[in-house]
């Protein structure tokens, strides 16, 4: 709390745990924990700082999974009932409610590429798990505006913008299913009530289901996933670039060497930025977007002594926050900007081995100590601008 106020930020986003709330899934409320976020967010107000929580970042209970996990629409209900025992205790005070974060990972990821938990490999399941996860967003909607009257609710997307790797016509097909498989399968039942087609078809194409109907849909369901809502959250790193492969599946491609890649692998790309914002606002007009998380992991410096010297992740932050300004001045709705992250942090299924941070977690000690982008985003939030020439004031308590 001091480290952020010493920054100077007007708003703090982090998320509730929901096994620390509640350990079974259902049942009882572990006091101790809505305890901890209770004067979290009491802390938060004093010093003057919005909070801006999210309800699920990925954990889930383990009895929950042991039953099915967000294959099972039991799961649902269970969502819905702890977004209203948080939501009954601090709904007076915390005016500003994500959902979910980034369920294009949690279906994705988990259940198709099993790069994250649970870990499998069963493609018909993300379709579904995506589903169950987008119906229970709705659910939580109608909780939320009962139990915290006058709040901003929303939902947190990872989008990218996908581009072709040549001008062969299987590259832009390869763009067409990417972008349906990754950014409108989302975007598309959220402000449309309905999936896309063509990435329906692909799916029945690749035999993940028989269709020509989603099997797990029922009446009603695409109602209440679309339940208007107050902002979109996105969630922006990088952009795509793929080809045809074999089958004519997409493959990513990469299209500059490995030492301007950051550490995860991701190239630097500020006017996907642009380009993410803009599409989002002219094709789907959400009420305000929030860039709820922009950032960056470099190791340390080539040649640098000193590891809290960081000139290349300014320079990334400076070129995205400048691409959100370029796109909130050619009319999109942008309401805030959130950098990820605060300090280095458990990247999941990378550990601890990359480095996000502002500030630098020696993880022997647990002391946190600002880089050199702490100081100059700590200007650039006093002085309004992502002027890469601020001078960086180098006073720390």
């Amino acid at each position: 709390l001091s480290l952020l106020d010493w920054l100077g930020v007007g708003a703090y986003r982090f998320s509730i745990g929901w096994p620390r709330v509640l350990p079974d899934g259902t049942g009882a409320v572990n006091a101790a924990g809505l305890d901890f976020y209770d004067a979290l967010v009491d802390a938060l107000l004093a010093a003057g700082i919005t909070p801006f929580v999210t309800l699920n970042h990925w954990d889930l209970p383990q009895a929950l999974q042991e039953n099915g996990g967000w294959t099972s629409r039991a799961t649902v209900d269970a969502f819905a009932r702890y977004t209203d025992v948080v939501s009954r205790r601090l709904g007076d005070r915390v005016l500003h409610w994500v959902t979910h974060n980034e369920p294009w990972c949690m279906a994705h990821l988990g259940y198709e590429t099993a790069a994250h938990a649970p870990g499998l490999r069963a493609p018909a399941d993300s379709l579904r798990v995506a589903h169950h996860l987008l119906l229970s967003h709705g659910r939580a909607v109608e909780v939320l505006r009962r139990n915290s009257a006058g709040a901003e609710v929303g939902i947190v997307l990872i989008l990218t913008s996908v581009h072709p790797a040549s001008d062969f016509e299987g590259d832009h097909e390869a763009v067409r299913q990417l972008d349906g498989s990754f950014n409108r399968w989302y975007l598309d039942p959220l402000y449309r009530g309905h999936y896309p087609e063509d990435a329906i078809a692909d799916r029945i194409r690749l035999g993940h289901f028989e269709g020509p109907e989603l099997p797990f849909i029922e009446p009603g369901d695409l109602g209440i996933i679309s339940t208007p809502t107050d902002f979109l959250g996105v969630n922006n790193y990088s952009r795509s670039v793929v080809k045809a492969g074999p089958d004519g599946s997409p493959i990513s491609v990469q299209v500059v060497p490995d030492h301007e890649l950051t550490a995860m692998g991701w190239e630097i790309y500020p006017t996907g930025m642009y380009e993410v914002l803009t599409r989002v606002n002219r094709e789907y007009s959400p009420a305000r977007i929030y860039v709820t998380e922009n950032g960056v992991a470099f190791a340390d410096e080539a040649g640098s002594p000193d590891p809290l010297v960081d000139a290349r992740r300014i320079e990334f932050l400076r070129s995205h926050i400048e691409a959100a300004q370029l796109a909130a001045s050619h009319g999109v709705p942008l309401r805030g900007y959130f950098i990820w992250s605060f300090m280095d942090n458990f990247e999941w299924s990378e550990g601890l081995s990359k480095r996000f941070g502002l500030f630098h977690v020696d993880y022997s000690t647990l002391r946190r100590t600002p880089r050199e982008s702490a100081f100059w985003y700590r200007d650039v939030i006093s002085r309004g601008m992502a002027d890469s020439n601020v001078p960086r004031t180098r006073r720390f308590p």
